[in-house]
């Protein structure tokens, strides 16, 4: 496991001077994260992993997928984004996905007083170390006297819901794992697990897992119900899951979308969830955070597979999804600090 400094000779594309401020770009707008880096703003990290992935017997080569995006990111008009920074990249090189997973928790658990955070896995155990550090910032808020544990609204867009039991070669966690230990984790803290899976393919899914999903009492919405017409009512389902939340946490696995559309990934969806379905729901997802003075500190986009890409059209899909998550709502911090 190594922190690779954020190398901003990534952040390239083009310049248009002549149209001063308001025709810069992304690349021109972005920042190394430093000790000086004061205003709140957006702190993107990389998690360059494909170990979970190799445990859950999927194709490898998500760990190529962080730099792949930043590329894709650069060149996308600013339009007003908050400050961004780049927080660099955990690179789980040695197979040692605990310890990376670690290291990405506790940069993240690190910048959150001061900023939110969007990582750039990497495999979907990048899920697993986006809680920890979400967690671990939380409990460190936790007011000494504060008798309610803190309900976590967790959104999934995913084919599959990523709840298999740690076991075997994943005895440690694998991309098919991080929600299962995220619910262990809860039920060891008496914390609420509240969990929406949106997106799921129940082909890809055994009926063990829907039985899990429903025992630990998920929201799950199926790829067939989530089309334009169903839009609507998903948004008020989003509302209503959101209610009452103290924070959310938005994580995008890209095998959620249609093969045709995001060829690129560890596991291709046959059927999937059409983008102008998933964009308008994280739009709502914002909205209603914002209305609901709720702060969404932690997103993820994951399963970009570069090595399976097609003229870069999953990575600049995920750099889309990015852009619309960094535009959807002004950064929010929490009115505390360490």
């Amino acid at each position: 496991m190594k922190h690779i400094p954020a190398d901003m000779s990534l952040w390239q594309g083009r310049t248009d001077p002549e149209d001063g401020e308001r025709g810069l770009r992304l690349h021109q707008h972005i920042q190394a994260l430093s000790d000086g880096s004061s205003h709140a703003g957006t702190v993107l990290f990389g998690f360059a992993c494909d170990e979970g992935v190799a445990r859950n017997k999927g194709r490898q080569g998500a760990a190529l997928a962080p730099d792949a995006i930043r590329q894709a990111l650069a060149n996308l008009a600013w339009h007003q984004c908050p400050p961004l920074f780049d927080g660099g990249t955990i690179a789980c090189d040695d197979g040692d996905l605990v310890l990376a997973q670690q290291s990405l928790s506790a940069q993240i658990a690190n910048v959150l007083p001061h900023h939110n955070v969007l990582t750039l896995g990497g495999g979907h155990e990048t899920a697993w170390a986006s809680f920890q550090g979400l967690s671990s910032y939380i409990s460190r808020h936790l007011s000494e006297n504060s008798q309610r544990a803190p309900k976590i609204g967790i959104i999934n867009f995913d084919a599959h819901f990523d709840l298999r039991t740690p076991q075997g070669l994943s005895q440690e966690g694998s991309s098919g794992t991080p929600f299962a230990q995220i619910a262990q984790f809860c039920q060891q803290r008496d914390w609420p697990f509240h969990y929406a899976c949106l997106g799921v393919s129940r082909t890809s899914n055994t009926q063990a897992l829907f039985d899990k999903a429903e025992q630990l009492n998920c929201w799950v919405e199926e790829d067939t119900q989530m089309h334009t017409d169903a839009l609507p009512a998903l948004k008020t389902k989003l509302t209503q899951f959101i209610q009452g939340c103290d924070y959310l946490y938005l994580t995008l696995d890209m095998d959620v979308f249609p093969a045709a559309s995001a060829p690129g990934v560890s596991a291709p969806a046959a059927y999937g969830v059409p983008v102008h379905v998933i964009e308008p729901l994280l739009q709502q997802i914002f909205t209603d955070a914002h209305q609901q003075a709720i702060r969404i500190p932690v997103c993820d986009i994951t399963e970009v597979n570069p090595n399976y890409d097609r003229d870069q059209q999953t990575s600049r899909l995920a750099a889309r999804m990015a852009w619309s998550m960094l535009h959807a709502s002004p950064t929010r911090i929490d009115n505390q600090g360490e």
